[in-house]
């Protein structure tokens, strides 16, 4: 009965021993075949995707970007047809041959190409850029493994026209400069993709066909800018950089009533479709800056270029290259400034054009003397004829009548201390006292131009303003995109504010300046048939002691309802460096071109 009982409840302990087992294995087959529904049916196309993802080769289309069209129609940026080569390691059957054609066909050196060939990866691209007809012959070997795809690289039909405005373009076809990297989301577009089936190994399954997915071309950026105004102002700018031996021109162009910038030149220019490559102004300029002590002996070797730079020297020099002066460098304006100190006493009402004054030739302010430009004094004057003759000494008395607090109140009024907005990146903001730190001698000079900097594009926007009524407008390139169609997608606006001044004020300011090109020191922009104003500018840079100086005008016309606006400036021209004696005439040369253009 003993061992009956033991049997018994051992044989009962391994029936339930074997259901737990069955159990499991019951509960563990019902997950497998609920997980492989699951995946079967819930997850049957992710999973049918990743499978055809593994038999599938992927190569992209570039999207054709955006061109730049001007004012007239005139394409300034577009695209050229080029390829792309790459090899397929798992296709090439004949490597030795393969390698020959690359090197034979690129001008690569063979340790490079072989590098590649040999690299086991499912696509290794050899080089992009390279042009139709080197593709077509590449593919003409007719070679496996070898594939050479349709792209675009970006083409400036012009070549040095505009460079530091239009910028440029990478390697993948991305803004790297100007306007190409400001309207990049508009021109970029989206690319396309060519799907290829392969076997387990990589071959290309043969009459599988390929699927593509077409790209989306970028859309047209059109500017107001006016090849013909840029023309007139490059060939100006480089008549004026010649003659007088200077270390650049720059000239701005811009319609003082709605902002649309005509042109924009920074001579010298670099070549849009050699980005990479110096210059040989920017060489001579290197060499001046690191040329052999001045006092050496006269038969002292000439400083040679070096044949190869540091990465880091270079890039340096690419930065010095590629900047664009009238946007991004600051500068003492000098004369020119004398409008905005003019017009904030006239809108503050501490002057009136029959006001007198008068010029011994100097101020003291404190223990400070300031001098004229006219050492011996232009005597008793008015208002009209001290902005006439650009008496030092008559806008450090305005300067004295505004006040600090009501000059700097004047400052935000016309938007000196804020940018301009322009459509351009790397903008510089306007370098000015602290109000604390303004005592009477920094209240003087910034009266006539002088202790602070502000850029080209500053000083052209703010003027604008006082001339054309009391708006403020914001300087701008971009006036729409379209469609290859031609379909307007977008059109640009752009911030004006209203009441920077009154319109008295700026009726007074046309008047004046006026005066100063007819009568008085700009006399030498006059052109017979034609109102204009303007104001001279003579300037000198940090140290002082270097006695470097910046000739510039600032002219409009016409005169009663200015439509265009011209900036001049030379930067350290040598011999006579006065901007009523060198930069008036160059934008003298500049409005006897464009304005019968404009008119037409």
């Amino acid at each position: 009965m003993k061992e009956s009982a033991a049997y018994t409840r051992s044989k009962t302990f391994n029936r339930r021993k074997i259901m737990i087992m069955f159990s499991v294995i019951f509960l563990l087959l019902m997950f497998l075949v609920g997980r492989l529904v699951y995946l079967m049916v819930f997850c049957s196309e992710y999973y049918g995707q990743k499978a055809q993802s593994l038999h599938e080769r992927e190569r992209d289309i570039k999207a054709a970007r955006g061109r730049i069209i001007d004012a007239t129609g005139t394409v300034l940026a577009t695209n050229r047809s080029v390829c792309t080569v790459s090899v397929v390691h798992s296709q090439i059957e004949e490597p030795e041959q393969v390698i020959a054609a690359l090197v034979a066909e690129l001008g690569l050196s063979e340790e490079e190409v072989r590098r590649r060939v040999e690299k086991v990866s499912s696509i290794e691209r050899i080089k992009t850029n390279v042009d139709k007809e080197t593709g077509d012959r590449i593919r003409a070997y007719g070679l496996a493994g070898i594939k050479v795809d349709e792209d675009y690289k970006r083409y400036y039909p012009y070549d040095t026209l505009a460079s530091k405005v239009l910028g440029f373009t990478g390697a993948d076809n991305q803004g790297i400069l100007g306007l190409e990297v400001k309207y990049d989301s508009y021109m970029q577009g989206t690319s396309g993709k060519i799907l290829t089936l392969t076997d387990a190994s990589g071959i290309e399954i043969e009459n599988a066909g390929e699927t593509r997915l077409e790209p989306v071309n970028g859309l047209d950026l059109y500017i107001s800018m006016d090849i013909n105004i840029q023309k007139y102002c490059e060939q100006a700018a480089e008549t004026a950089y010649t003659r007088k031996n200077a270390d650049s021109v720059s000239i701005i162009v811009m319609n003082p009533q709605n902002g649309e910038l005509m042109a924009m030149v920074n001579y010298p220019e670099f070549n849009l479709n050699e980005p990479f490559t110096l210059t040989d102004a920017v060489k001579e300029q290197y060499m001046r800056q690191n040329a052999a002590d001045p006092e050496a002996p006269a038969d002292a070797a000439a400083p040679v270029f070096p044949e190869e730079l540091s990465a880091e020297k270079k890039q340096e020099l690419l930065n010095q290259m590629w900047r664009n002066p009238c946007i991004s460098d600051t500068y003492e304006p000098g004369s020119t400034f004398k409008i905005i100190t003019a017009a904030a006493a006239l809108e503050e009402g501490v002057v009136k054009l029959e006001d007198q004054f008068y010029c011994p030739g100097y101020k003291m302010v404190e223990d400070r003397r300031i001098r004229c430009a006219r050492t011996s004094g232009h005597g008793a004057e008015t208002f009209v004829t001290g902005i006439m003759n650009s008496c030092n000494p008559v806008f450090i008395e305005l300067g004295e009548r505004i006040g600090t607090e009501n000059f700097f109140k004047y400052f935000k009024q016309f938007g000196l201390l804020s940018k301009t907005a322009i459509d351009l990146p790397g903008e510089a903001a306007t370098i000015m006292h602290r109000q604390e730190n303004v005592g009477p001698v920094e209240l003087a000079t910034i009266s006539f131009g002088q202790s602070f900097q502000i850029t080209p594009i500053q000083l052209v926007t703010t003027v604008s303003s006082l001339i054309n009524g009391g708006t403020r407008v914001t300087p701008h390139f971009g006036v729409e995109v379209r469609d290859a169609q031609g379909n307007v997608v977008e059109t640009f606006t752009y911030e004006t504010t209203e009441g920077i001044c009154s319109e008295e004020t700026s009726e007074t300011m046309q008047y004046l300046l006026e005066q100063v090109v007819s009568e008085g020191g700009g006399k030498n922009a006059k052109i017979e048939g034609y109102s204009i104003g303007g104001k001279t500018a003579t300037s000198q840079t940090l140290p002082r002691s270097e006695h470097r100086y910046i000739s510039s005008f600032l002219g409009f016309a016409p005169a009663d309802d200015p439509q265009v606006l011209v900036l001049v400036i030379i930067n350290n021209p040598e011999g006579i460096y006065y901007g009523g004696t060198i930069a008036a005439p160059v934008c003298k040369e500049i409005m006897e071109n464009i304005l019968p253009y404009l008119a037409k």
